[in-house]
């Protein structure tokens, strides 16, 4: 069997730059890649994060947004659900992701799965994103 790693995650947003500058300020992201489809009217940036893997935005023009009150509701629609990052101090990357526009979905809190806390924020366009700290 060959290697696998992670690469990106790929998200499907209404505004490229606000997004983008969401995740370079609020978590250390840096855009690596820019492209645009201008015939299917299409923006593409690719960011990584500061410890591997990345997030890839697509712009479409017309597309359509999703909301949902909290993540066990979201979690009741197949697809994308959210996704992780791992930060060294949980309040801090909760500060950080609300002054630049995000907003706290559900306070820290132990995880399930022992020795994390996990809190979820929204990004400024809804998307899910589950923070950890590991505590042991």
């Amino acid at each position: 069997m060959s290697t696998i790693s992670f690469d990106h995650i790929g998200l499907s947003v209404a505004d490229l730059d606000r997004q983008s500058h969401f995740y370079a300020e609020a978590f250390g992201f840096r855009e690596t890649f820019r492209t645009e489809i201008p015939d299917a009217g299409v923006r593409m940036a690719l960011l990584s994060g500061p410890g591997g893997g990345a997030v890839e935005f697509t712009e479409r023009a017309g597309s359509a947004p999703q909301h949902f009150a909290d993540p066990l509701e979201r979690a009741g629609v197949q697809g994308y659900f959210h996704w992780a990052l791992t930060v060294d101090d949980l309040h801090t990357a909760i500060t950080s992701a609300v002054s630049h526009g995000g907003r706290v979905i559900s306070q820290p809190a132990p995880a399930r799965r022992p020795g994390i806390r996990f809190a979820y924020v929204a990004d400024p366009e809804g998307n899910l994103v589950e923070l950890l700290q590991h505590t042991r």
